[in-house]
């Protein structure tokens, strides 16, 4: 997956995910707990929206497919 594309994000989103840089975007993309493979694994065919001013990421369990989210806390001013 290209890492620069922005899939079924929300617009604030969108803006947010494109603020993040490349080297970061690839490590929270492959740090995700898994609580039905009780690891870290990749998030895959995720979507992205903006709660309370943090960034959640939401998808697939590379390995099992199984839901995962990731949370990233922008921090005041990030927008």
């Amino acid at each position: 997956m290209n890492l620069e594309s922005i899939p079924k994000f929300t617009g604030r989103a969108a803006k947010l995910w494109a603020k993040v840089p490349a080297h970061a975007k690839k490590l929270l993309l492959s740090n995700v707990w898994c609580v039905q493979c009780r690891h870290e694994v990749t998030i895959t065919d995720f979507a992205g929206t903006v709660v309370g001013g943090d960034l959640l990421l939401v998808g697939l369990c590379s390995e099992c497919r199984g839901d995962v989210a990731r949370v990233t806390e922008m921090g005041d001013g990030a927008m």
